[in-house]
């Protein structure tokens, strides 16, 4: 019997390294969720370093949509779509029962491009660091237009 349920035990560590390494979307935005549990103010903060989104902006989004990975999928939605915050989160709260894949759709995303596969697989990123599309947001390097 103690073999049996030490094989068991195994096989699950074993499958528990499997999922990690094959991050999908779901694991992805439930990370997100555990790092915010950790430091909200700070998650917040890096929320909106990241999307070059005012801090009130991201407490108004906290308040509409509550989940922090469902917060940060808002915003990188409206990144990828090039949409404000205001419009995704309207979007979101009208569809969001069915799936963030059909929402990036719905906001112009075409399911065969970068951003799209991206989104199915989890393959994101969450640093706290400026996006070159929030850099280009916020005036990042190059010439300012007069």
């Amino acid at each position: 019997m103690k073999k049996v349920v030490i094989a068991a035990m195994i096989g699950l560590f074993v499958a528990g390294f499997a999922t990690v390494s094959h991050a999908d979307l779901d694991g992805f935005l439930s990370s997100l969720n555990v790092q915010a549990q950790a430091d909200l103010p700070g998650f917040k903060a890096k929320l909106s370093a990241q999307f070059g989104v005012p801090l009130p902006t991201v407490e108004t989004i906290f308040a509409e949509v509550r989940m922090p990975g469902d917060v940060f999928m808002c915003l990188q939605l409206g990144e990828f779509a090039h949409k404000t915050p205001q419009v995704v989160v309207q979007r979101y709260q009208r569809s969001k029962k069915k799936g963030w894949g059909a929402l990036a759709q719905e906001l112009g995303i075409k399911p065969g491009s970068r951003e799209f596969h991206a989104l199915k697989s989890g393959n994101l990123q969450f640093t706290g660091e400026p996006s070159a599309a929030s850099k280009g947001k916020n005036g990042g390097k190059g010439k300012a237009k007069k």
